[in-house]
């Protein structure tokens, strides 16, 4: 699977207004159920790492670290992003599978 289907679906999320950027916006995504799957980008800080895996596994959303801050903001239309919520369901679920081929194809990554 190619890589750049993650990021144009990230893209289409964006234009349809089914997805939030950033940190303090994922974060509310994440607190008031919203969120669907969350992405945060492999050059985020470990603080921000932390404070994803921590607040995804207590409201039992699924996480990935994918992308660097320049590729999810790129997707996105936006600048440098370290964070994205995907609102949903279904671009979620396309998306998380995209990620999934991805990983197995990086041996794991």
């Amino acid at each position: 699977m190619d890589q750049n289907k993650v990021l144009s679906l990230l893209g289409l999320a964006a234009r349809g207004r089914n997805l939030s950027s950033g940190e303090f916006q994922t974060v509310n995504a994440v607190r008031d159920g919203t969120a669907r799957l969350v992405i945060v980008a492999e050059d985020a800080s470990a603080n921000t790492r932390k404070l994803f895996t921590d607040k995804c596994s207590f409201y039992d959303v699924p996480f990935y670290v994918y992308g660097t801050k320049e590729e999810l903001g790129h997707a996105i239309g936006k600048d440098v992003r370290s964070s994205v919520a995907i609102l949903n369901a279904g671009l979620a679920e396309s998306i998380e599978k995209n990620l999934k081929t991805v990983t197995l194809e990086n041996g794991g990554r």
